[in-house]
């Protein structure tokens, strides 16, 4: 049996730790450059506000309900993050962070009666010690798991954690959940399962399995699987993903090479990070870098090349070195970037790797130097140790090239910037 724990509304909640004062209070957080809606309060969604929505659509709404607005700040969501799944961990002999603020924990060791006795317990530990509201549902498969905790979040009578243990309450929780709902029923199998008529995941349940492998294949046969109480998931395989990438648009456009190339070395930083993180290798990799499409008064500049790595790899020095040869080959002086990227490509488990007889380069000491790099990063925090063309932060911070109105201090991650109580 599973249990899944979700955070509430994460990233405003952890925006409300520290200012008590937003508490019932509608409050969203925007994503990068203030660009849209990433994450509401329950009273945003109340006022009918979208996630996604594009701020200036909204902005009206804004001033007139008096909704506080967040900058994303990543470092202090991630540290949060952080302190919540520790705390998960102590009750659990084995636990699958799917997410920031999600991760599927076993319950098999608590007798089946104390189960929900035991995740409302949880819900309290988390929320007394990080300050995050978080919902708990228990079931026999991870998508139930998940149905049970969306329920959780709903309703306040189930106390922050919801159990589907019986085949009654399977029915009555499906029979109340609409398909596009159903975690693994994306946009496209919702158009089709609607068009055959099937509106709740209770009408998809009791379908013949050979129904659900016809119409939406392996993915939505497992989908069916689990919505009958059958364990089939690997979250493992759903997180390892098949290709990482990491972009940012500026907010108002970068004309340096030197900046340029500083924030292609973060971005390979970022996704090297995660083909670790999921012990992954990568033989392919994507960078571009274009002008403004929506703007009529400069010509359009694009830049963009694929290159194929000699041997499969997740080194981060590799990676920036291929990535600054196309950017510095390709790039054009006096051109106004507006957005950037890398992508990486061909990904494949780092445990059997196909080495190039010509290689030159000592891997065996470039992954030691990367381990060694990666643990006092771990250790002491993730600018403790730069490469030397991310050396420009602050240089980037004056220019500002990235649009954070609103962003929060760094409250757990910087000694600079933790609250101050007089007493």
């Amino acid at each position: 049996m599973y249990a899944l724990a979700d955070c509430n509304n994460f990233f405003v909640s952890c925006e409300r730790i520290f200012r008590p004062d937003l508490w019932n209070k509608p409050v969203l957080v925007l994503s990068g450059n203030d660009g849209c809606v990433i994450s509401r309060s329950n009273e945003v969604k109340a006022l009918g506000i979208k996630m996604g929505a594009p701020y200036f659509q909204i902005s009206g709404l804004v001033a007139q309900y008096g909704i506080t607005c967040f900058s994303t700040n990543f470092a202090l969501y991630g540290d949060i993050s952080t302190r919540v799944m520790s705390i998960l961990r102590r009750h659990t002999f084995r636990m699958e962070q799917y997410s920031v603020d999600e991760g599927f924990f076993s319950v098999e060791h608590i007798p089946l009666e104390q189960r929900r006795t035991y995740c409302e317990q949880i819900v309290k530990e988390v929320y007394q010690g990080v300050g995050i509201p978080i919902s708990i549902g228990i079931a026999r498969s991870k998508t139930l798991a998940k149905v049970a905790s969306k329920y959780a979040k709903k309703y306040p009578g189930y106390h922050g954690a919801c159990m589907i243990d019986t085949d009654r309450q399977r029915q009555i929780a499906l029979e109340n959940f609409e398909i596009g709902d159903v975690w693994g029923i994306g946009r496209k199998a919702r158009a089709k399962l609607e068009t055959v008529g099937i509106k709740t995941a209770w009408e998809f349940a009791t379908k013949r399995e050979e129904f659900a492998r016809n119409l939406l294949h392996k993915p939505g046969m497992l989908t069916w699987r689990e919505l009958n109480g059958v364990d089939c998931i690997d979250t493992s395989e759903v997180v390892a993903k098949q290709s990482i990438s990491y972009s940012r648009t500026f907010a108002t456009g970068i004309s340096d090479l030197t900046l340029l190339e500083q924030q292609l070395a973060n971005f390979c930083d970022s996704c090297a990070r995660k083909l670790r993180l999921q012990h992954s290798v990568c033989s392919q990799m994507m960078i571009y870098a274009y002008t403004s499409r929506f703007r009529t008064d400069i010509m359009p500049c694009y830049l963009s090349q694929t290159v194929k790595l000699p041997v499969p790899t997740a080194n981060t020095q590799e990676l920036l070195a291929a990535a600054l040869s196309i950017l510095r080959t390709q790039f054009t002086p006096g051109v106004m970037y507006k957005k950037a990227g890398v992508v990486l490509m061909q990904i494949q488990p780092d445990k059997a790797v196909l080495t190039d007889l010509f290689d030159n380069r000592d891997r065996e000491k470039d992954n030691r130097l990367q381990q060694t790099l990666d643990t006092i990063r771990d250790k002491c925090g993730s600018n403790s140790i730069l490469l030397g063309p991310q050396l420009q932060s602050a240089e980037m911070e004056k220019t500002a090239i990235y649009k954070a109105e609103n962003r929060s201090p760094l409250y757990t991650t910087d000694l600079a910037q933790i609250l101050r109580v007089k007493a």
